[in-house]
């Protein structure tokens, strides 16, 4: 693809130094439908990226435009904090018929602002204020948001000395297969728990990621998940899943913890359950845990209404039948864990294995810099893809579930090419 220099000046003189991804692929992007984005040349660019699992439905899609703009046009309200409205009320009662009621899930619903790391610290704050204690306990290379709150229960050193301040509160504990197997689950964790010497403070939560996806497409077992569930209930300790980026269907079902057979006391989802990209976020947790007072925690954008509007729109287009939907993201992972292993195959010397789970996959490379060479050919070939990892040595696969065969097909074809081209 020949890529004529796009015009940049008043991003990179007016906007601040902190962007990054545009840093990665250095056009403007004009529009986008389904999994192709075009940029103001009209070139064009096959999504693997996804708004980082923001648009689990692709971009614009066709559903969720139609209802969004019925809404707008019959001048719905747009912004009502956390007043009653009927997007609100819809959405609610097709979360509640749709997704909780089939799958046994008790959970009180509280929207807590915009973004994922809303959700994460209106989760922290509760789970402090049920127990009455301060510490939390998460795992290594975690991430959970760029807040202060979330940051101090978030792995990575480089993010993590952005808060520019010290990050307490927090205990990191080794994540499944961090120790390579070779010391048995959750041993380190309950002997700090048991020992009066430990220094450890008694935690009020544990708060998990069912796949890490900042921290490099890491896997959590079910076996694992099922015994980290089950300390947390001997130790009094709340179990909190960050589903930000892995729930919304991106491992295959609705949440991702569906598969371990858990039912944490608190779940943050944010990212695709507006379904079109829109800001949103719920912090879930079971009734008992609901000892807010009015106000307590608020956010001026926790009501946005035409969010509610697609999020209630996706769940019935591709919920009411979520076998359907979970099916469709199994066999697309499967094509994709099958392309994957031919890489690897190809490549031995350079990558050190591939992993994954639904529709999130990652190579890890040896040579920590190839990734980042990898996604930058990749886009001058026309596909975006990210890296992730505590050294960015993950190439990052995040397609929309809605994404077809073909373009799946195109796309492998294409990473496939770019690690050739860049070994």
């Amino acid at each position: 693809m020949t890529i004529t220099q796009p015009d940049l000046s008043v991003f990179e003189t007016l906007e601040s130094e902190v962007r990054s991804y545009c840093r990665g692929w250095p056009t403007v992007f004009d529009r986008a439908q389904g999994s192709r984005m075009f940029d103001e040349d009209g070139h064009e660019y096959l999504d693997f990226f996804a708004g980082a699992g923001s648009l689990n439905y692709g971009h614009n899609n066709p559903v969720l435009k139609r209802a969004l703009i019925d809404y707008l046009e019959r001048d719905g309200i747009a912004h009502g904090l956390d007043m009653s409205t009927t997007a609100k009320r819809a959405f609610l009662e097709s979360f509640q018929n749709i997704i909780l009621r089939p799958r046994d899930l008790p959970y009180k619903v509280m929207f807590p602002g915009p973004t994922g790391t809303n959700a994460v610290e209106s989760a922290l704050k509760l789970a402090r204020k049920v127990k009455g204690r301060e510490s939390i306990v998460s795992f290594t290379n975690a991430f959970h948001g760029m807040s202060l709150g979330s940051l101090a229960v978030t792995g990575n050193a480089f993010k993590r000395a952005g808060a520019g301040i010290p990050l307490v509160h927090g205990t990191p504990m080794p994540f499944d297969n961090y120790l390579d197997g070779r010391t048995p689950d959750f041993i380190w964790f309950e002997r700090l728990l048991e020992d009066q010497g430990s220094g450890l403070n008694q935690p009020a939560a544990v708060i998990v990621e069912t796949v890490q996806g900042e921290g490099g497409i890491n896997v959590a077992r079910a076996e694992w998940l099922r015994k980290l569930a089950d300390v947390c209930e001997r130790w009094d300790m709340l179990l909190i899943v960050d589903d930000i980026q892995m729930g919304c269907g991106r491992t295959g079902a609705f949440f991702s913890f569906e598969e371990a057979g858990i039912t944490p006391d608190i779940v943050t989802v944010s990212k695709s359950i507006s379904g079109y990209g829109l800001p949103m976020s719920l912090c879930l947790f079971k009734p008992e845990l609901d000892v807010w007072e009015p106000g307590e925690h608020n956010g001026t954008f926790r009501g946005n209404n035409p969010a509610f509007v697609t999020a209630a729109a996706a769940l019935e287009a591709y919920w009411t039948d979520g076998s359907a939907m979970e099916k469709q993201t199994r066999a697309r992972g499967e094509q994709v864990e099958q392309v994957l292993a031919s890489i690897v195959e190809e490549n031995r010397a350079d990558i050190k294995e591939f992993r994954g789970r639904g529709l999130v996959w990652g190579i890890e490379f040896l040579d920590k810099d190839r990734a980042s060479a990898v996604a930058k050919r990749a886009f001058e070939l026309g596909l975006l893809i990210e890296t992730s990892g505590p050294e960015g040595e993950v190439v990052k696969l995040l397609p929309a579930l809605t994404i077809t065969p073909e373009e799946l097909d195109e796309g492998l074809r294409t990473l496939a090419r770019a690690v050739r081209e860049t070994a």
